[in-house]
């Protein structure tokens, strides 16, 4: 292995930011702990910040510098940023589109071309859905990932559904992405609970500089805690469906929007819902036979659905 090329090796070892044996990387390397040595010596050269520890069981770190070294990738991942930043660029999160075209374009111009061939494939094959959720802030969603990481409380404005602005004083627990919108887990100290946050509700979001040990959160993870409340939402139509079909042929389109328990061969779905288009378009889209035991709005939705499905499936087709 030339020089260059266990130059590259190590450092995409190190950039794992884990702690190597100065034994364990010499073996991977293939070289004699002196030799390593010299190379670690040249990557600081370089501006990488490399820690060493000495004795029997020293070895080496990669440490958080000051500037930003340059970074080597791996080909999957390389594709990966640069799809990451051709959908930041379109808008997803406010106020970093041009950035984040400015770094995409950087990146391209460095690719090779079947790196690039493997993006643009990716890319121009795939239609994003429109989104109508509003966008989020970069500032925001930035600080309150600092927070999390950080163990750092934050504080910020914050306007629930059907309420006045409030201002909030939280333990940043997760972020969860969950139906185009973020949401903030953590525990507020003012209402001392834990609470969802939808993050573009969120105004002013800024770090106390005050630490704090985190708590033990009170379901299986903030996914699962973000999902419970949505079901504490009180909603206009409680919804009893039985399927003639196992679980999972329902739960591939319903998701994690609904409930589902199976017995002797039928599923009972049960859902909450402020109007029927969603309960209407879970029966179209399952494909097996079902009956509506609750409420008695959605059978009369399902009845004027299916005759008019029926009257269109009969007219004939227009000629030329």
């Amino acid at each position: 292995m030339s020089t260059s090329a266990r130059m590259l090796r190590l450092l995409s070892l190190l950039q794992t930011h884990r702690y190597w044996p100065g034994g364990e990387l010499a073996d991977r390397l293939e070289v004699s702990p002196r030799t390593l040595r010299r190379d670690i010596d040249r990557l600081r050269e370089l501006g990488y910040p490399v820690d060493a520890a000495r004795g029997v069981t020293g070895g080496y770190q990669l440490q958080v510098g000051t500037t930003l070294p340059p970074l080597l990738l791996e080909d999957d991942e390389a594709v990966a940023i640069a799809v990451g930043l051709r959908t930041a660029a379109a808008g997803a999160v406010a106020g970093v589109e041009e950035t984040s075209l400015q770094a995409l374009t950087k990146l391209i111009s460095l690719m090779p071309p079947r790196l690039r061939r493997r993006m643009d494939a990716l890319t121009s094959q795939t239609i994003p859905a429109p989104s109508h959720a509003p966008p989020i802030d970069a500032a925001t969603l930035t600080t309150l990932a600092q927070g999390c990481r950080d163990s750092e409380a934050v504080r910020f404005g914050y306007t629930a559904r059907e309420s006045d602005p409030t201002r909030r004083h939280v333990e940043p627990h997760r972020l969860v992405s969950m139906g185009r919108r973020w949401y903030l887990v953590g525990y507020d100290r003012d209402r001392q609970d834990w609470r969802s946050f939808r993050v573009d509700r969120a105004s002013d979001v800024a770090l106390t500089g005050a630490r704090f040990r985190q708590r033990e959160l009170p379901a299986e993870d903030a996914l699962a805690f973000v999902r419970s409340g949505f079901r504490q939402i009180p909603r206009r139509h409680d919804v009893r469906v039985r399927f003639a079909c196992d679980a999972a042929t329902v739960d591939a389109v319903v998701g994690r929007w609904g409930d589902l328990v199976e017995s002797e061969g039928s599923t009972v779905l049960t859902m909450q819902a402020d109007d029927l288009f969603w309960p209407l378009a879970v029966l179209a889209s399952v494909d097996a036979e079902f009956t509506v035991e609750e409420p008695e709005e959605l059978r009369e939705a399902v009845r004027r659905t299916a005759s008019r499905f029926a009257a269109a499936g009969e007219r004939p087709r227009a000629t030329n």
